[in-house]
């Protein structure tokens, strides 16, 4: 039985997925309502939210201290599978948020044999919520979640993983999907599997998309809207 069929995964993964649910579902639909109203675009309504960040990254995601913003359960379920596909061992997460993703990728570590998962995030509350969860998962062994903002948090990642990274997911601030994966650029292996979710900034896509930069990469037609981005490095 796959770890993530156990009842005790399963039936906290439903419950955080409805508990996320309850808490972001009114929020979403405010958004949504915003763009149609402005007459904007998803990505409108994104370059907004990047120039915010820019301007000061922890005034803007401490209004989003009691949302999820989490994976949908398809998406966890890609996670799972590319993490169990690619084998890894050692992955990094940047926006861990509740640990909701967090628990499919360490789920498909235990899964693979074993390994490590180092997340960041930077809302404190969060981090505790977040470690609690998978602790109740009876998957914490496998995970270290950092608090604090990821460009200084992850900066050591090659040490304590004690290799190469097998995969990234980049989940937190838009603003810094770019800047995060430069940090962790000259640490992933060849054939590392890079997932931006809700990679909607065009510096990030256009970098990832340019094979020049060593990627393979292309827009996944998962959680209609969200801009998933799956790349591989090739070098």
């Amino acid at each position: 039985m796959d770890t993530l069929d156990t009842d005790i995964v399963a039936q906290l993964l439903e419950r955080l997925h409805r508990e996320a649910h309850a808490a972001d579902h009114a929020h979403f639909e405010q958004v949504m309502a915003e763009i149609e109203a402005s007459g904007q675009t998803a990505e409108r309504w994104a370059e907004t939210l990047l120039v915010e960040e820019r301007a000061g990254l922890r005034p803007v995601y401490q209004g989003y201290a009691g949302h999820f913003l989490s994976v949908t359960p398809g998406y966890g379920e890609f996670l799972y599978a590319m993490a169990r596909a690619s084998n890894a061992v050692r992955i990094v997460e940047f926006g861990t948020s509740m640990g909701v993703s967090t628990v499919y990728l360490a789920a498909a570590l235990r899964d693979n044999g074993g390994g490590r998962l180092i997340g960041s995030e930077l809302e404190p509350s969060k981090v505790s919520r977040a470690r609690g969860h998978l602790e109740a998962a009876g998957l914490s062994d496998l995970v270290e979640i950092r608090e604090g903002d990821a460009r200084e948090t992850l900066a050591d990642v090659r040490t304590a993983l004690g290799g190469p990274i097998d995969l990234l997911l980049l989940d937190g601030a838009f603003s810094l999907y770019l800047p995060v994966l430069k940090l962790l650029e000259p640490h992933l292996r060849p054939g590392a599997v890079v997932l931006g979710e809700n990679a909607f900034d065009p510096e990030y896509q256009a970098y990832v998309r340019d094979p020049a930069n060593g990627y393979r990469s292309r827009t996944l037609a998962i959680d209609e809207g969200r801009g998933n981005e799956f790349s591989v490095r090739t070098k």
